[in-house]
């Protein structure tokens, strides 16, 4: 199967500009493509993954990825998919954010020796800045048509709001990234996310007037990612799921993923992972007709958390959801406790020596009566550190803390809080 044919398969192509060239032209050689990122954050959430997810298939298939990270135009902001004008960045942020981009783009796409040979990451301030005001107006801005670049939905959906000339310019400042790459790099192929279009076919349409129609480039972009109940994918509680792990843990990235509804799972499936077809497809029926086991979505969370944060990561977020799942908390390191119960019900308490009855209703406030944790406590309910107590004597003090600052507290099969020693 060709790349052209999975990437349908897997319903990851929106659009193409030219889809029988572009699959001829991947069957006969191997190309060089890129994909493009502003640094416009310190760091990419699983949103923006998608069209990078992409860029490693073509790699896997033998094509040449080049990552871009818009250090001059992260600068400038790109007006697609906002109604407003973005905050523009100190220049030194900027350049401190496409570090830490850079980073997380070797990490995804270097894997092996020969990755190293076949992976390349710029940064078009290097040939942007070099651009003088007057060279940018007759260079390039004298081949750019006004009402054209109105009609773009990126600048037309903008119009009723407003739009500086900044922003208006960054679809020329793209299209000037693809001419350079085309010309110098030997690039024959951007892609995008849906929202992108009009800046592709724009570079395309700048490269055949500078180089003639004849320039074999393409574009494609992935659909916008929506789930099964219409909402815009990326997020959990409302917030960003980055792939920083100093933003989102391994182990929260990891219970996003496992998280996942059915009527997702298979298309997530498609998305995320480099299994094969067979393989989805049997998850895919296990989804269907044995949805309690959830073997699709925990797949799933191991391969996308494999592919991000390594196997170790892995490993260390699976013993966590083990052992939470189990309550068996007694093996897990410190900096565990701290990624598993980070979203969890908090408490605090003295560093004192507390009956267990007194612990529970006025240092850190778990229960609400006397009577009530006394039953909890005599019914087998109540758990510190794995360990289930009975006895209401019970001492809790930080002798019994893990690090000597938490206890794990687990009322009944499913409640857990964190009580942290001041």
């Amino acid at each position: 199967m060709s790349i052209i044919d999975d990437l349908q398969w897997r319903d990851a192509i929106y659009q193409q500009t030219d889809e029988e060239g572009l699959k001829k032209l991947v069957e006969e050689k191997a190309i060089r493509l890129y994909c493009g990122v502003d640094p416009t954050g310190d760091s990419m959430h699983i949103g923006h993954l998608i069209p990078f997810m992409i860029l490693r298939r073509f790699q896997m298939a033998g094509h040449i990825p080049v990552v871009i990270i818009g250090g001059a135009t992260g600068s400038i902001g790109d007006p697609s998919g906002r109604d407003s004008e973005r905050t523009q960045l100190s220049m030194e942020v900027v350049q401190e954010n496409a570090r830490k981009l850079t980073a997380q783009m070797e990490k995804l796409f270097i894997k092996t020796e020969e990755d190293c040979q076949v992976f390349t990451v710029l940064n078009n301030y290097e040939w942007l800045s070099e651009l003088s005001l007057l060279d940018f107006l007759r260079d390039y801005g004298k081949h750019f048509n006004i009402n054209l670049m109105l009609q773009k939905d990126i600048v037309a959906s903008r119009l009723e709001t407003g739009i500086s000339f900044t922003e208006f310019t960054y679809q020329i400042l793209q299209s000037i990234d693809y001419h350079h790459l085309f010309k110098e790099e030997g690039i024959q192929l951007q892609i995008g996310g849906a929202d992108q279009w009009g800046n592709i076919t724009a570079g395309l349409d700048f490269i055949r007037r500078m180089e003639g129609p004849e320039a074999e480039a393409y574009g494609l972009t992935i659909p916008l990612m929506l789930r099964s109940d219409g909402q815009k994918f990326g997020k959990s509680a409302g917030e960003a799921i980055w792939l920083d792990p100093e933003k989102t843990t391994p182990y929260e990235f990891y219970q996003f993923w496992l998280n996942q509804a059915d009527d997702d799972v298979v298309k997530f499936l498609k998305y995320f992972t480099f299994l094969e077809r067979e393989e989805i497809e049997e998850l895919a029926v296990s989804a269907q007709e044995e949805p309690h086991k959830r073997a699709a979505q925990k797949r799933l969370a191991e391969e996308i958390t494999r592919f991000v944060h390594g196997e170790e990561s892995l490993q260390e977020a699976q013993t966590i959801t083990e052992a939470l799942f189990t309550g068996n908390v007694q093996e897990l390191a410190v900096e565990q406790i701290e990624a598993g119960f980070k979203n969890m019900p908090q408490a605090t308490m003295k560093n004192d020596t507390f009956d267990l009855v007194a612990w529970l209703v006025d240092e850190t406030k778990i229960v609400d009566s006397r009577r009530q944790a006394r039953e909890f406590i005599n019914n087998g309910a109540i758990r510190i550190n794995g360990e289930q107590i009975k006895d209401t004597d019970f001492q809790v003090s930080a002798d019994i803390a893990f690090g000597g600052k938490y206890i794990v507290l687990r009322r009944g099969r499913r409640h857990y809080f964190l009580v942290t020693i001041l």
